[in-house]
């Protein structure tokens, strides 16, 4: 099984339904599902959806190759190709060279489960989650490599860990993004960006003393299992045609705790509708868990 891919990668000629569209066509085209300055998606022709900027992660797209070929019958997009190009320095507009990453992927055709929500009855839901119950358990049989972070031993892509910043006056230890050889160094990772969040340290408050006597009780999991990292409606996908259900957006998946992806998924739940009374038929709960690190991160 493959825990890292070879870049650029391309999917085989015979697998694909039609030709690659060039650099040309994915940024000249004007079927846009989504924009922002870091990056954008667009519908490229019949068969493509392409991911691409600065902001995203070639991670993402081995990500969905990893599950694909570990656990194939939770249903992904087909990644049809991963792949980067510099683009040269702007010297007029002071612009040093930057890289743009490129996933190609299977256009899904079919709306979110977050704009279908409002209008499911009970018995449809109930189907969904299901499906998607069966979807994330799938992901705990893949055997853990026993460490705590991204595919290939690299860091996570998640908001939950922060960067080690040269230019940090406090001197924080261990801020770090991992990847964790064990639980410990997670949760010391996790302490570190509660202190350098609160400025703890500034202003002489000394709980983080206490999280850190008290997270390793309250938050052990026993070791990491492969985890979506964001499962939020807009990221559930149900084919228009037969109602299959489809998970996207996989950057922030990786190797974390037990209880991670139950507290993300209630962490942005909006509290507006009945949601976040589905998760439990969904994902194994942890209420616990959820509890300590809303209160420690909201």
């Amino acid at each position: 099984m493959a825990t890292s891919y070879t870049l650029p990668y391309y999917a085989p000629p015979d697998s694909l339904p039609a030709a690659l569209p060039t650099i040309e066509d994915i940024e000249n085209a004007r079927d846009g599902i989504k924009h922002s300055w870091s990056h954008r998606i667009v519908r490229v022709g019949t068969h493509f959806v392409v991911k691409y900027g600065v902001g995203v992660q070639t991670l993402e797209g081995e990500n969905m190759l990893f599950v694909k070929d570990s656990a194939p019958s939770l249903v992904v997009p087909t990644v049809y190709a991963i792949f980067s190009r510099m683009q040269e320095e702007d010297k007029e507009n002071s612009r040093d060279p930057i890289t743009i990453n490129y996933i190609v992927m299977e256009y899904i055709p079919g709306r979110t489960l977050e704009s279908l929500w409002g209008r499911l009855d009970d018995a449809t839901k109930a189907r969904v989650a299901t499906k998607l119950r069966d979807y994330f358990s799938q992901l705990r049989q893949i055997p853990s490599p026993r460490y705590f972070g991204a595919l290939g031993k690299r860091p996570f892509c998640d908001d939950g860990f922060v960067w080690h910043r040269e230019d940090d006056e406090l001197q924080q230890p261990h801020l770090s993004s991992g990847p964790f050889d064990s639980e410990e160094q997670l949760l010391d990772a996790l302490i570190a960006k509660y202190e350098f969040h609160s400025g703890s340290r500034l202003h002489g408050d000394r709980r983080h003393e206490y999280y850190r006597y008290v997270l390793p009780q309250v938050l052990r999991s026993g070791g990491s299992v492969f985890t979506h990292g964001d499962l939020q409606r807009k990221n559930v996908m149900i084919r228009e045609d037969n109602g299959e259900v489809v998970i996207i957006d996989w950057e922030s998946a990786g190797w974390y705790p037990g209880w991670w992806e139950f507290y993300s998924t209630m962490f942005c739940c909006r509290w507006k509708d009945d949601w976040h009374l589905w998760v439990g038929r969904i994902l194994d709960e942890y209420p616990n868990q959820y509890a300590w690190m809303m209160m420690i991160f909201r």
